[in-house]
């Protein structure tokens, strides 16, 4: 997951609350909702982190509806998502889908998320009792496609970077930091790149004595 910090809610979705007998569903405007939660996420899933378009996003309430019925309008509790395989047998399905109404102890917004590691095979993990279970048990984020692609990103940014120093040449701390920058930033059509949450956390690890001594 890559922390999202939230941006000022659709003029829309404020005028709606106010209306009464407002819910989500006879929000109008959810066109318009998710643009504003794509832009604010980099167009990648608050979940998982691959790419997500309108076309096919789901809009998330992190607390569930069936149990906030008071943050159902409330646009700190609206995330984009991808459909995590809807569809498909269960052991397959991820992120929002898998989930359903069950509750997580981790949230993407405004959160350091500093619990939440990541190994260079792929997989994601924390030492967080709770927060692996999420991360496991409710948000099936290790699924095996998943699992792939987070692995070819580091490996990509392994051969990336090789490439500039060679094999057996060490990594200046500015071509690290080149690197991060990439993938910490949205590039110029304000798109995240997919999975970079791995990314940054492997040159970091990696790299911590260089990148704090330089």
């Amino acid at each position: 997951m890559k922390p999202i910090q939230k941006s000022k809610e659709p003029a829309s979705l404020l005028a709606h609350r106010k209306q009464i007998h407002s819910n989500y569903d006879n929000y109008p405007n959810k066109d318009e909702l998710r643009d504003y939660l794509l832009a604010e996420q980099g167009y990648i899933c608050c979940y998982c982190m691959q790419r997500i378009k309108k076309e096919t996003m789901k809009i998330e309430h992190w607390q569930p509806q069936s149990k906030y019925q008071e943050k159902q309008l409330d646009y700190q509790n609206l995330l984009a998502a991808c459909q995590g395989n809807a569809g498909k047998p269960k052991q397959l399905q991820h992120g929002d889908t898998h989930k359903g109404e069950q509750e997580i102890t981790i949230n993407p917004i405004n959160n350091l998320l500093e619990p939440i590691k990541y190994r260079k095979d792929g997989r994601i993990y924390s030492d967080d009792h709770n927060i692996n279970q999420d991360l496991n048990n409710v948000l099936n984020l290790n699924t095996q496609t998943l699992v792939n692609n987070r692995a070819e990103i580091i490996d990509e940014v392994i051969q990336d970077l090789t490439k500039i120093k060679g094999k057996q040449a060490a990594w200046s701390v500015n071509d690290v930091k080149r690197e991060l920058q990439k993938y910490e930033a949205k590039n110029a059509a304000g798109e995240y790149e997919p999975y970079c949450q791995a990314v940054i956390y492997f040159l970091n690890k990696r790299f911590a004595k260089q990148l704090s001594s330089g």
